[in-house]
């Protein structure tokens, strides 16, 4: 949150579960950011729904072309599945956007309890993320990944 300060935290409410559609979108992400996902809607005060989970090379080729990702690489994409020992093709990041007045809206001011949220929820799973409003270039809110260094 380098530049920008994030509003006072409001009381939590009692959260809510995700919808059949989110669920869908977490098909193939690590079950680790998966728990995390689900622990962080149980205990958001901001509803979000998971915009993009997986995603394949062509897609994040698509969005590089697009200018809509910085990556120039588009197998470093933490969205696009690798072979993890343990759970076979996985996808490391997903990308929660808020919904206001039942719409996805890209928002700070909405994104700063999901990312409370995400981190309560990981460190209440013993799983380290990455929150890209954290970066210092290209901030991106909606965006969560597991540590490359954690999960090659």
């Amino acid at each position: 949150m380098a530049d920008m300060k994030a509003p006072a935290r409001s009381a939590p409410c009692a959260g809510f579960a995700l919808g059949e559609a989110c669920e869908t979108k977490l098909a193939g992400v690590h079950p680790d950011l998966v728990r995390v996902v689900r622990g962080a809607a149980a205990r958001c005060e901001q509803r979000f729904v998971v915009f993009e989970g997986v995603r394949t090379i062509a897609r994040e080729r698509t969005l590089i072309a697009r200018g809509a990702s910085a990556l120039k690489n588009p197998f470093r994409c933490r969205h696009v599945p690798t072979q993890d020992p343990q759970h076979g093709l996985v996808g490391h990041a997903v990308d929660l956007v808020p919904l206001i007045d039942g719409r996805p809206q890209w928002s700070w001011p909405h994104i700063y309890p999901i990312a409370r949220a995400m981190k309560a929820a990981a460190q209440a799973e013993h799983v380290t993320i990455e929150w890209g409003g954290d970066w210092r270039t290209l901030r991106d809110g909606p965006h969560y990944q597991l540590p490359f260094a954690l999960y090659p």
